[in-house]
């Protein structure tokens, strides 16, 4: 369950083993009230529970509440244990608008608080903090009722088994439930301590993973089928997947740049560059202000769900710099730039850390520090208010609940023939509107910002800053990249293994696997943009790390989980990619990529295997595969080692930078190193680009041109 429109029903049903919990199911719609501003610091609160302590926002929100909530730990459950209580593990996040409309209807109800403190002993947790508590709970809920959300409610046995949950409840349905659950423990608690085993059992077994043994050949031929399959579903006239809810899945995009590379199919290119283009218009596009939201409501990109992501902007930074590599469409340009422009206004820390994200809601209203009346424009804009007006379809009744969402229809040039405008005087015109409406903007209350610091988003900023530099050349996204790394190692890195959190100075949760594949990743990133090698060797160490702590020999995979500290009932393995590419997509790549630049055959060897081991998933279901894909494309066509040597080596570099050439590892530098790619390259007073592929290297060459003829020989 995802996020819903403000004022439409939210349906929630239950789907249940247990006979007694037969609870009709019932409508819930948000309360149309403003949601109450943060309190200051000197005020007095009725109540305060033991989130007090914690530096999640979210946990924060709610450390006020009634409800006598616990963080995630053992003082909460060993206190169940005592009591002979259920536990009720809450899970939600801060941007996360049906959180706080439960919070609002049920969590500050006195009444229904007296109620789940008397009977339960009640859990918080941050989502994007805890991911892996999610994944249990999720995996529990989805097993009880075939699908999931937040905010999600999950009941436990004080030994953290399962035993019921769903998402959003309304307060009356809410506490039925509460009552009912308890009643049932307190008369006939074997039948659901026998439940919740079969529960527990059933969370454990799902989604494991075997090892193929067979031999496995990947071709191109497998890939063609999987996207002509995939192609069916394309909406061929407003871009993206063809249903109304619209979600940017930067991870498909970024396997079809470099499908096309290979195939030259000229409707998947038509798709991406359709796709950008329709997002980069829409309402989904901050037009004022750069930066995405997490999703449109509807098929044409217009609508959004208002919050903004780190890991969003992050994707699609990449996705919109390769793409203008390929495409040199000016418009991708200007959407990296201004999503930057916006990540360092808004998202950046004083330390060089990234923020997590901004709520959809201020001053209770979805997206109202968004959208403008004609009447606000034409104050601001004056004459000039018309054609902006006419560019941004903006209209007196307004074009979404009596306001209007900026967003853009038709072409620059479509708009300036029709308008008899002249395009130069046009865009001097729109880009001194941008500026006025963002300053008047300014004056809004902003969405609350969450401003904690997760290591996986920001190394997916990290590697956005570094693909916009190898792509663009512009030294502050490569300075950025650089301090952004040097704050993750020092402030998260202890002992050679990484916290997952930072917050007010604190960093105290052991990383997950997607911290550590994606930190990898960006190192290496970071390696490839600026040829420093301490980059490529912190990302080998993590790595070394990673097949220390987290792998399993078994199944060839790698848990979420590290086995030096795990406080749940299971290790759960995260395979298929979604929003965010899974941890064990990306950390097949990284090991592809490493076993090249430090000669390492067996990482090559567990990547492979990896890959076996969900080739057919891979192949009957690309959308949610789509990493593991793009994997598949680096085993058919074996990649192009490229080492630039010399002191010029940055310079050629940057003008390699300016093709698109998804089929190289790039290595070099402008002295000796100690990678084995760079042994025995140097001589003195030269520069030379050898390409070579499984390290038989031809004849250097001076010249860039001569190396892209060498690369497309290959």
């Amino acid at each position: 369950m995802y996020h819903k429109r403000r004022h439409r029903i939210m349906k929630h049903t239950l789907i249940s083993v247990f006979l007694i919990f037969q609870i009709s199911c019932s409508t819930g719609q948000e309360k149309n009230k403003q949601m109450e501003s943060k309190q200051q610091e000197t005020k007095t609160y009725p109540y305060t529970n033991k989130l007090i302590h914690e530096t999640s926002p979210y946990l924060l929100q709610h450390a006020h509440n009634p409800v006598n909530w616990y963080p995630w730990g053992e003082e909460a459950f060993e206190k169940a244990r005592i009591e002979n209580k259920l536990v009720l593990i809450s899970i939600g996040y801060s941007s996360c608008h049906w959180c706080h409309v439960m919070e609002q209807e049920s969590y500050e109800n006195e009444e229904i608080a007296s109620l789940m403190n008397e009977k339960y002993v009640c859990i918080k947790v941050d989502r994007e903090e805890r991911p892996d508590v999610d994944q249990i709970y999720m995996n529990a809920v989805q097993l009880l009722t075939g699908g999931g959300g937040w905010p999600l409610n999950c009941f436990a046995l004080p030994d953290k088994s399962p035993v019921y949950g769903g998402t959003y409840f309304p307060p009356a349905q809410w506490k039925d439930l509460l009552e009912k659950l308890v009643l049932t423990w307190e008369k006939d608690p074997e039948k659901v301590k026998q439940y919740a085993r079969q529960l527990k059992e059933g969370v454990i077994s799902s989604e494991i993973v075997k090892m193929q043994k067979d031999p496995v050949d990947f071709m191109m031929t497998d890939l063609d089928e999987m996207v002509a399959s995939w192609e069916k579903h394309f909406d061929k006239k407003e871009g993206g997947n063809d249903h109304a809810l619209k979600f940017p899945m930067p991870s498909g995009y970024e396997f079809f740049l470099d499908y096309y590379y290979h195939s030259k199919n000229e409707a998947v290119l038509n798709h991406i560059t359709l796709s950008l283009n329709k997002m980069a218009s829409g309402g989904i596009y901050d037009q004022i202000g750069g930066g995405f939201a997490r999703y449109s409501t509807d098929k044409y990109w217009k609508v959004p769900h208002f919050e903004k992501m780190l890991y969003d902007n992050a994707q699609l930074v990449s996705l919109y710099s390769r793409a203008y590599q390929l495409t040199k469409d000016e418009k991708f340009r200007d959407v990296v730039e201004h999503t930057l422009d916006f990540i360092e206004r808004e998202m950046t820390s004083p330390e060089g850390g990234f923020y997590s994200s901004f709520d959809a809601d201020s001053e209770g209203e979805e997206g109202k520090f968004y959208v403008w009346t004609k009447k606000e424009i034409e104050s601001v804009l004056g004459k000039n208010a018309k054609v902006i007006e006419d560019y941004y379809n903006v209209t007196d009744e307004g074009n979404w609940e009596q306001t209007n969402i900026l967003y853009v229809t038709e072409t620059k040039e479509v708009f300036c023939k029709k308008h008899e405008l002249d395009p130069v005087k046009f865009d001097e015109i729109l880009r001194n509107s941008r500026e006025k409406l963002f300053i008047e903007r300014e004056k809004r209350v902003k969405p609350d910002r969450d401003e904690k610091i997760l290591t996986s988003w920001n190394a997916l900023m990290l590697k956005a800053y570094a693909d916009a530099y190898r792509v663009f050349g512009i030294e502050k996204y490569l300075l950025a990249a650089n301090r952004n790394a040097d704050f993750l190692l020092n402030q998260m890195d202890e002992d050679g293994r990484l916290n997952r959190n930072y917050k007010d100075g604190r960093s105290g949760i052991n990383a997950f696997l997607d911290d550590y594949s994606l930190t990898i990743r960006a190192f290496i990133g970071l390696y490839q943009s600026g040829f420093d090698e301490k980059r490529l060797l912190t990302a080998k160490k993590l790595s070394d790390y990673v097949l220390q702590h987290f792998y399993d020999d078994q199944s060839g995979m790698f848990f979420y989980t590290s086995n030096v500290k795990n406080d749940l009932i299971a290790r759960k393995m995260e395979i298929s990619d979604n929003v965010i590419p899974a941890s064990n997509s990306i950390m097949a790549d990284d090991l592809f990529l490493l076993a090249v630049y430090y000669d390492k055959p067996e990482y090559r060897k567990t990547a492979r295997q990896m890959l076996v081991n969900v080739k057919e998933q891979t192949l009957s279901n690309g959308a949610y595969y789509s990493n593991w894909a793009r994997q598949m494309l680096s085993f058919i066509y074996k990649p192009s080692e490229v080492v630039i040597a010399g002191r010029s080596a940055k310079t050629l570099q940057r003008e390699l930078n300016t093709y698109f050439l998804p089929g190289i590892i790039l290595a070099g530098g402008d002295k000796p190193g100690s990678l084995p790619l760079m042994r025995d390259r140097f001589i003195d007073g030269e520069n030379l680009i050898y390409v070579c592929r499984n390290n038989v290297c031809k004849l250097p060459v001076k010249t860039v041109n001569e190396a892209l003829r060498e690369i497309a020989e290959q």
